[in-house]
């Protein structure tokens, strides 16, 4: 009887990656139905990613610091010792393209990625701008992956119980990467809007990591009535707020593509810092403003996206 194939899919960045890779591995399964499939990944994701219905296995250790030589010498035994036969990088970095090196002769896996050597190439032509999804299934169709596979997020589910939400409900995510600060609309913007949510009947509920949990604090002084959840939350506890959420409001951050990914009604705001075009969340209502300077985005502009999507979803 002949062995299964053994796949093996490297992705390694922050959440909002994660999520846009999220179809890219369902079309994965979908094409090697009855292969062995690992992914790769970083330990705050690890543990969510096993929930999911694509991986036999999980890595989590995939991303050791350069200086980290023991590290990066257990990682390439374990990589070796996986017998992969095909590998889907979808990191596409330069330290993921190192890893093609890890193997050796004839115990190379076909390689799919932009690492020199590899057996499916991928090649973005000079000066192509695509939307980081499109860009994967690009990759993808290299190796004979064409049909795209709709996000799917049923196996990220949790019981929100103990924290006695009220019926209706709005998220607001005034964090982002702790380094680009020009990502953050005011936190005391995000005061303001609350206290508008307040007056159409919708309680507002800030979420965030347990060290964004300061900008909770000017949301709850200008309405009162807002429920602060900063570090509490798991990735299946969050994915569950953003099916019962009516609307989610949020900064170009991991969780606003979560909301978007989930079917939650989505208002999303970008500065210079990055482009929507490349990296909006996508979902079933997703809106984006855009402002160079964030500061400069008057609480009319999101609050009237926002009504239109307690209208249109």
């Amino acid at each position: 009887m002949s062995q299964p194939e053994r796949i093996l899919i490297i992705k390694l960045s922050a959440l909002g990656n994660a999520i846009l890779s999220l179809g890219p591995f369902a079309a994965i399964r979908a094409h090697h139905p009855g292969a062995e499939i690992t992914v790769l990944t970083t330990p705050p994701y690890a543990g969510w990613l096993a929930r999911a219905p694509w991986f036999d296995h999980t890595i989590g250790d995939g991303r050791p610091a350069w200086w980290d030589i023991l590290g990066m010498l257990r990682l390439r035994a374990t990589l070796r010792a996986g017998g992969f036969t095909r590998v889907y990088d979808l990191q596409t970095s330069g330290r993921s393209s190192r890893y093609f090196r890890f193997f050796r002769g004839d115990a190379r896996p076909e390689w799919c990625g932009i690492a020199p050597g590899a057996s499916h190439p991928h090649r973005m032509p000079k000066g192509a701008r695509l939307h980081d999804i499109d860009r994967q299934y690009a990759q993808l169709a290299v190796a004979g992956i064409t049909e795209r596979a709709p996000v799917d997020l049923s196996w990220s589910a949790a019981d929100l119980t103990r924290f006695g939400l009220p019926p209706r409900i709005a998220l607001l995510v005034p964090g982002s990467s702790a380094h680009r600060p020009g990502k953050r609309w005011p936190a005391s913007r995000y005061g303001e809007l609350a206290r508008w949510l307040v007056t159409k009947g919708i309680v507002p509920v800030v979420v965030g990591t347990a060290g964004e949990a300061p900008l909770a604090q000017p949301i709850q002084a200008a309405a009162p009535e807002t429920i602060d959840l900063t570090g509490q939350t798991s990735l299946p506890e969050l994915t569950e707020l953003t099916r019962i959420a009516a609307v989610a409001i949020g900064n170009d951050t991991g969780p606003m593509h979560l909301a978007a990914a989930s079917g939650c009604a989505s208002v999303v705001l970008f500065s210079h810092d990055s482009d929507p075009k490349l990296c909006a969340p996508r979902g079933r209502w997703v809106r984006t403003l855009q402002a160079a300077d964030l500061t400069t985005l008057p609480l009319s502009a999101v609050s009237g996206a926002v009504d239109d999507a307690l209208k249109g979803h």
